[in-house]
């Protein structure tokens, strides 16, 4: 069920409902109909992977008991260990198994050796790295005796499955989603329109912005040798744009929709795009992960307590993570390389948090310096997406050769007829989220406009936009395949 689908327009204000007028009095049975109401929303998807998903789930769950029962630290270690060795068994077999038998089969082919390793022809379990990592984290704040295991098995299911995040995230903690599970909620008008405000930016971020970029951008991924350098150029732009509006669109719906049921779910994104170097950019871009490589693995392996080279050697281990993260690929890995190299001069110079607060706060314009900052730090994204979308390597240095060496003039490519109505969108959406670039999201500056008629005619053009550029198909979004 996607959440820009009219599958999901039935379903939300069904649950919200039941939710909020039949359930409200226990809290219990309004956690039990959430887990009844994710689940649905993942069998939606392929009922068949929801037995994975439960497999996951009370792993999870009886290893978090077992190690805090546990008579000794030698216990506790052998449970834990089993619970990540399974979890990340599972996410090996369905996700990396034939990427390793085929990177084996091309190194032995290097040395004269042709072999022919058996592949899996299985779906990837949408989700799966989520919620893999949900249950991950919750094990190793248990291990290292940060919380209490949960013994309310609802609320623990609760805790990985809750439906807006399950498919695409945010990754949340037990420490902060838990808590909020356990405890009652009350209805809040306010938060609930401030919820329904973010769920409709979210839905113009998909719907108008990144489906329509991705229209360009796959013509020009599609053929790069087919184009000029200039047209590649844009190509390379309109994929930034995509992925952005594409993911932090499904952000902001997964977190407006919580707030529907009176819970706050983690930041993912704050207008990276206005960074001024790339450690901005990435404390701003998919947060949750961000910040779930930097507690479960920076910082395990010393972070930058230790000596220059320990300071690379984790900068690099937390980037090409993130990168295969993403996908069974040697381009992801590139991209987690590029993106760690662009980081280096950064953490080398000791300036990797030197633009920590909003930029050009309290001013309606950037400085031409922070201009320029902000600029440098885009294109730099730019070149490093070129690798996250290419099919393959050899797809990747194709469109790079052709990009700097093919001819540089007026672009030209199939529909650049149309190019100035979405150059003309993507000016308002950047305008917008540079407004707002000091809220969570760009509507809940709206709040301070006094006029009810003005603040509705705003939400009424959104919609319209929405309305007018909603695709005849469902589109996915990107992160489901990750």
């Amino acid at each position: 069920m996607l959440f820009n689908s009219l599958d999901f327009a039935l379903f939300l204000p069904l649950v919200f409902v039941l939710y909020w007028f039949v359930t409200n009095r226990s809290l219990r049975l309004q956690n039990v109909l959430l887990l009844v109401a994710s689940y649905f929303f993942y069998a939606c998807w392929d009922w068949r992977f929801m037995f994975l998903l439960l497999f996951s789930t009370a792993l999870d769950y009886y290893t978090g008991l077992r190690m805090e029962e546990a008579s000794g630290p030698r216990a506790r270690k052998v449970w834990f260990w089993l619970s990540v060795g399974i979890n990340l068994g599972f996410l090996g077999v369905f996700k990396y198994y034939n990427f390793f038998a085929d990177s084996f089969a091309s190194g032995l082919a290097l040395l004269g050796v042709q072999a022919h390793p058996a592949t899996l022809q299985v779906i990837l379990p949408v989700g799966i790295s989520f919620y893999t990592f949900h249950g991950l984290s919750y094990v190793i704040d248990i291990y290292q005796q940060r919380i209490k295991a949960e013994r309310n098995a609802v609320d623990y299911a609760l805790f990985v499955s809750f439906f807006p995040l399950l498919v695409a995230g945010p990754i949340e903690r037990a420490t902060h989603l838990l808590p909020q599970i356990r405890r009652s909620r009350i209805f809040s008008y306010d938060r609930a329109a401030d919820g329904m405000r973010q769920i409709l930016w979210g839905l113009f971020k998909k719907i108008v912005i990144a489906d329509n970029c991705a229209v360009y951008a796959n013509v020009l991924f599609d053929d790069p040798m087919a184009h000029s350098g200039s047209a590649l150029f844009l190509g390379a732009i309109f994929f930034a744009f995509q992925i952005y509006g594409d993911f932090s669109g499904y952000s902001d719906i997964a977190l407006g929709t919580a707030r529907l049921f009176g819970i706050e779910l983690l930041r993912n994104f704050s207008y990276p795009y206005f960074s001024r170097d790339m450690a901005e950019f990435w404390r701003r871009w998919h947060i949750s992960l961000s910040s779930w490589f930097r507690d479960y693995l920076y910082i395990p392996l010393g972070g930058s307590k230790g000596g220059f080279w320990m300071k690379v050697r984790n900068t690099f281990a937390i980037f090409l993570v993130s990168g295969f993260w993403h996908g069974a690929n040697w381009t992801f890995l590139v991209w987690g390389a590029l993106n760690a190299l662009f980081y280096m001069p950064l953490l080398i110079s000791g300036k990797n948090r030197d633009h920590v607060e909003v930029v050009a706060a309290g001013r309606i314009l950037p400085t031409p310096r922070e201009f320029m900052q902000m600029s440098a730090t885009f294109l730099l994204t730019v070149l490093a997406w070129i690798f996250f979308r290419a099919e393959n390597l050899p797809h990747a240095i194709q469109y790079l050769t052709q990009l700097f060496s093919g001819p540089w003039g007026v672009p030209r490519f199939d529909g650049i007829q149309r190019l100035p109505v979405l150059a003309l969108l993507m000016v308002l959406f950047i305008a917008v989220e540079w407004t707002g670039r000091t809220r969570e999201h760009p509507l809940a500056t709206c709040t301070a406009i006094r006029s009810r008629a003005v603040r509705w005619s705003i939400y009424a053009f959104i919609i319209f936009l929405i309305g007018m550029y909603m695709p005849a198909e469902e589109s996915p979004f990107i992160y489901f395949q990750f």
